[in-house]
């Protein structure tokens, strides 16, 4: 995440191939129907649970936030904090523990009633819905630390009965005491300790207002879906599940109270279940203007960069790849734990022949911590290292001997039987052998790989899998190493979803009390990068490789303006030239 007083020199590394942009000298046309091709469909309208990037894009185009980021070739640009319902970005106050913010007039919702200016309480409801027991927000963690009040509002909230009547008496019953609402136009948020990133969280969908209406309905429910409220340059026009998403003007929205979004374009058509090969042969013939959920597949986008097609940019969002070890479960004696296996693991692995599988060095990098790329704190050290990153058979079978294993380890991988990930398993699985480790894989459907397989702690506990290739975008761009560090290698009692093995480091997490809080960049890059550090210490995964987000866009498509948070071109900005 990106720091309120750290943001200015802290830069994603957003590294654009080629660019193809418009001249000043162009006008930008107004008008037609961008047309994007997916394979899944946007999961979430409701801006409560969302986790991904991809649907980060839907709500670019249809919810305004109190903070967001601006589209930009620029690097330091696309990172840099802007008011989108908030007139400007707050200097805190009181230490760093109070931020007020005034709200933009002429932000309105696309009521039923009509357009209705978006107010301080719409905020605060917001907010109040992040926990509801229905489908609570999977960042609901990093408010809770921080916004006085709103653990405890949780708690109660988690009481509640999860339907809509009995949800809606509890918001509109209970407040939260460190988000105060002294007029319609001005919230203020009160916090437990300063933090450094507090703005950057402000920019995820699921810190958006919420308008008094959709406490009718249970979050994200076909209800919630059907009776969509817009906020931003468009809405839902219609929508046919797993099929076609199509958005429209937004009537209620004005271009002079947005200065993030144009909205040159008056439709935007999302059609789902596309083969990612097919999907490129639409773009590149004209027939589709951008992609949704697909990355360009490795050989192809080799090819347009050798060609040196200017619709080829790669970004940078702190995208990774790494190896999860299981550590809870009870295989092979419990030989995970030992720390010399899964240091053995790390010296094993031959990252530069992962490169290469995902497209060679303009695609990815090696990794050797848990920041990459474009994340404070990513530092140039390697506790387990190789040469050339290829890998070290015979260290690694020495720590296997040392840990009581010279006849090596048999362990399973199960893996995602889709797009490079099969590719990508059997390069894990032969860097692995020439050490002695004999790993099993197991396709898996995509649907299934995180929801009921590896987010399934008794998978974990049961001993389903010994090691999984996993992935992760930071949930905001740039300063981002909280937003890494807390869902994955912090562990309070309660599992947390994505750290799948309990993982924790009590050294670590005092560095990132510390790493929080300052005001310094220089300072907060320093502890970030002890902080990983101490997490690579204890080996609870191995850092596969950086990757770069490769996108592309059709040649009617002009200002292609990367949008950090959503690793795409930003839809409210593009004009079409046809």
């Amino acid at each position: 995440m990106k720091q309120g007083l750290v943001a200015a020199s802290i830069a994603l590394a957003s590294v654009v191939v080629t660019y193809s942009g418009t001249s000043s000298a162009e006008e930008p046309q107004k008008g037609g129907t961008l047309r994007i091709l997916g394979n899944a469909e946007v999961d979430r309208f409701d801006t409560v649970p969302p986790a991904t990037a991809d649907v980060t894009n839907f709500h670019r185009a249809t919810v305004r936030q109190l903070i967001s980021f601006a589209a930009s070739i620029d690097a330091a640009e696309q990172v840099k904090p802007a008011g989108d319902l908030a007139e400007a970005v707050p200097v805190p106050t009181d230490n760093g523990l109070t931020y007020t913010f005034k709200l933009r007039q002429g932000a309105d919702w696309n009521a039923p009633g009509g357009a209705r200016q978006i107010t301080s309480e719409d905020l605060e409801r917001g907010f109040k819905r992040m926990c509801n027991p229905a489908i609570a927000s999977p960042h609901i963690t990093y408010f809770e630390d921080l916004v006085v009040g709103l653990s405890e509002y949780c708690a109660g909230f988690a009481k509640v009965e999860p339907k809509v009547e009995a949800m809606k008496a509890y918001v509109e019953g209970n407040d939260i005491s460190g988000i105060e609402t002294p007029s319609p136009d001005t919230v203020v948020f009160k916090l437990k300790h300063a933090a450094n990133d507090f703005l950057y969280m402000l920019s995820l969908p699921t810190a958006a207002p919420a308008p008094i209406e959709v406490l009718a309905y249970l979050p994200d429910s076909p209800e919630y879906r059907s009776n969509f409220i817009a906020s931003g340059p468009y809405t839902v026009e219609s929508y046919v599940p797993d099929s076609l998403l199509k958005l429209s003007r937004n009537p209620s929205w004005k271009p002079e109270s947005d200065p993030l979004r144009k909205a040159y374009v008056d439709e935007i058509e999302l059609v789902s279940g596309m083969q990612a090969d097919a999907a490129m042969q639409q773009v590149e013939a004209g027939d589709a203007d951008m992609l949704y959920d697909l990355l360009v597949p490795p050989a192809t986008a080799q090819r347009l960069v050798a060609a040196g097609d200017e619709k080829t940019v790669a970004i940078a969002t702190g995208r990774s790849r790494f190896v999860w070890m299981n550590t809870v479960s009870g295989n092979n004696g419990g030989a995970l734990k030992n720390l010399k296996i899964r240091q053995a693991l790390s010296y094993a692995m031959d990252k530069a022949a992962i490169v290469q599988q995902l497209g060679g060095p303009a695609f990815a990098k090696p990794l050797n911590g848990i920041f990459p790329l474009g994340v404070v704190g990513n530092h140039d050290f390697d506790l387990y290292p190789t040469t050339d990153a290829k890998g070290d058979p015979e260290k690694a079978k020495a720590l296997l001997a040392e840990a009581g294993y010279p006849d090596g380890l048999k362990l399973k991988m199960p893996f995602r039987n889709s797009g490079s990930d099969p590719a990508l398993a059997q390069t894990i699985q032969a860097s692995l052998k020439k050490a002695g480790f004999d790993v099993e894989l197991t396709p898996v459907p995509p649907a299934d790989f995180y929801s009921r397989l590896i987010t399934n702690f008794e998978n974990a506990q049961n001993g389903v899998w010994d090691i999984v290739a996993a992935g992760w975008t930071p949930d905001w761009p740039g300063g981002a190493a909280r937003s890494i560090f807390q869902p994955q290698y912090t562990y309070n009692g309660t599992h947390g979803t994505f750290n799948f093995s309990d993982f924790n480091s009590q050294r670590a997490n005092a560095i990132a009390d510390k790493a929080s809080v300052t005001t310094d960049p220089d300072e907060a890059a320093k502890l970030w990068g002890e902080v990983d550090e101490a997490v690579m210490a204890d080996a609870p995964t191995v850092p596969l490789v950086s990757v770069n987000t490769i996108v592309y866009h059709g040649e009617a498509v002009q200002n292609f303006l990367p949008y950090a948070a959503g690793g795409q071109g930003d839809w409210t900005n593009v004009w079409l030239s046809r």
